[in-house]
């Protein structure tokens, strides 16, 4: 079901009926929380699934942290501060992390959280996850010694472990709704019983999703909010306009062209912090099995041709920066770009296919390729420019469209692409985020998000197998640089700008973010401000 902008506003309105906010005029402000009313929160697409459990895309970790609590949530140091987990203790070798469980706390179906639910959550995401068979590869084992400690027991040290119990990056799920069914196919997905602030209501796929208050959630006093509707817009510019007219208090992935505008209306506030968790970025991605894309200085020459300049500044207006290396700069002491310089050059680009063996033909094309990109109004624009810009290279470009089931199908199950535009989270160690861009494993043992390129270099593998256990930092980082520098010359995967994190919401709402994860917050600290003068 596609909203646009009329169908949108009509549904919101019905959604909204008293919860609607009204003008705002002046600056007064009620310094203390109340508790009420429902916040709209329209969004660009759907979810796929609405617990983040084995498929982390950003639209799903975005509702799933509402509902789905994590062990940790982390500050803006990174630092690890209490959730479901109390308190922890890690060991002096590095091998043993300790939780001590938070009593009391029930699921949303009133049957007792455990340690037995910290222990199916893990072990089922190392096996099945995406990120956590990368993150948590290192897990031996997990004992639970009692209902509410559970032991995480490593073969060797994970450095980067202690960040990544974040509610959207390992949720903790109820084992007895999982059973010993297929967790890939239970209905917990789509229907999720949680521990969080909010109690999964109903989802009318393509239309919205809705949350309502847990009035026995663990933390007293909150949340303040007594309805979350996630709202679903497939045309940016109805978030836009849903915005300003008051149909909707917040929403993400705006159209970029829309927030100069937006950003000069008094009754709304404009949110781009950076998002240092997720560290998203937009990359071009070779298939290394299509014969010519298996050559490197293929790659090189369709780097040469796109001017990220470009991209940064007409496609994502200026909201993006150019990203030279998978690595997010923000992790200094692991960045290196020193091998992935391709400025710019269609002429250079030429002259290197020529050599390659790819001459024009008679009607001036070199060969074909097949271009997918991840679902979403930008990285559509990047694909059309893309095409563009190979065209002038001889490189007939056909873009192939699809909905996001479509997509992960063709780019990680029946490999129907042959370059694809997507949207990655680096995330907050290398080991996380970075190696499975390159992870020689995907290639054997296939899931989404991991090495589309199909990319494998043992060396490569071996590096960021070191990286992964290696616990004396400087050590640590000559290994992840010393990737870096290998895979900027191979080029499997071209950097090209990072993806903003963008949120607009009425200056009536308070309180938005309340994790380092931003949008993946839980919002149990939201409100709206009822008493701000109209």
């Amino acid at each position: 079901m596609t909203i646009n902008r009329r169908s949108f506003l009509n549904t919101s309105a019905a959604l909204l009926s008293a919860a609607a906010l009204p003008r705002i005029a002046g600056a007064s402000v009620s310094s203390a929380p109340g508790d009420g009313g429902t916040l709209i929160y329209a969004v660009p697409e759907d979810a796929t699934q609405l617990v983040s459990f084995l498929d982390t895309n950003t639209r799903n970790r975005n509702i799933s942290a509402k509902i789905t609590e994590g062990l940790l949530r982390y500050d803006t140091q990174f630092k690890p501060q209490p959730l479901l987990a109390t308190s922890w203790d890690i060991s002096a070798d590095g091998l043993r992390y300790t939780f001590r469980l938070r009593a009391n706390v029930k699921w949303h179906d009133g049957q007792p959280f455990m340690s037995a639910d910290v222990r199916y959550s893990l072990l089922t995401q190392q096996k099945l996850g995406p990120r956590g068979r990368i993150s948590l590869a290192n897990v031996a084992r997990i004992e639970t010694p009692d209902p509410l400690t559970a032991v995480i027991v490593l073969s060797r040290p994970a450095p980067y472990l202690i960040k990544a119990f974040s509610s959207a990056e390992l949720p903790i799920v109820p084992q007895h709704r999982y059973g010993d069914s297929d967790p890939l196919t239970n209905p917990n997905a789509s229907a999720p019983i949680g521990t969080g602030p909010f109690i999964f209501e109903k989802w009318v796929r393509g239309s919205y999703v809705s949350l309502r208050r847990n009035p026995d959630y663990w933390r007293t006093g909150t949340p303040h909010l007594e309805r979350v509707i996630f709202k679903v817009a497939s045309d940016p510019a109805a978030i836009s306009v849903a915005l300003e007219n008051g149909e909707a208090h917040a929403g993400n992935n705006i159209a970029l062209v829309d927030l100069a505008r937006l950003a000069r209306n008094p009754q709304l506030r404009v949110d781009d912090t950076y998002d240092a968790y997720l560290n998203n970025g937009a990359f071009l991605e070779f298939n290394n099995e299509h014969s010519a894309l298996a050559k490197p200085e293929v790659r090189h020459a369709i780097a040469q041709a796109l001017d990220r300049n470009f991209i940064r500044d007409n496609i994502y207006h200026r909201h993006a920066n150019l990203i030279d290396s998978p690595v997010p700069r923000v992790l200094s002491n692991y960045y290196d770009d020193s091998t992935f310089h391709y400025p710019f050059d269609p002429a250079a680009a030429n002259a290197a296919l020529d050599r390659a063996g790819y001459p024009r033909q008679a009607d001036g094309v070199r060969f074909a390729l097949r271009l997918t990109y991840l679902t979403s109004n930008d990285l559509k624009n990047a694909a059309s420019y893309t095409r563009s810009a190979l065209g002038k290279i001889g490189i007939k470009v056909t873009i192939l469209e699809g909905d996001l089931p479509t997509f992960l199908k063709r780019v990680y199950g029946t490999r129907e692409f042959d370059i694809n535009l997507n949207g990655l989270g680096r995330l907050y160690d290398p080991s996380v985020g970075v190696q499975r861009f390159y992870w020689g494993d995907g290639v054997k043992h296939p899931l989404v998000w991991i090495n589309a390129s199909h990319y494998q270099n043992p060396d490569v593998d071996q590096l960021f197998v070191r990286a992964a256990v290696e616990t004396d930092d400087t050590r640590r980082a000559s290994l992840f640089k010393q990737a870096q520098q290998i895979v900027g010359r191979d080029l499997p995967v071209y950097p090209l700008v990072s993806i903003p994190s963008i949120q607009v919401y009425n200056a009536r709402v308070r309180n938005l973010n309340n994790s380092i994860d931003l949008m993946a917050g839980d919002f149990s600290d939201t409100w709206i401000d009822t008493k701000a003068n109209a």
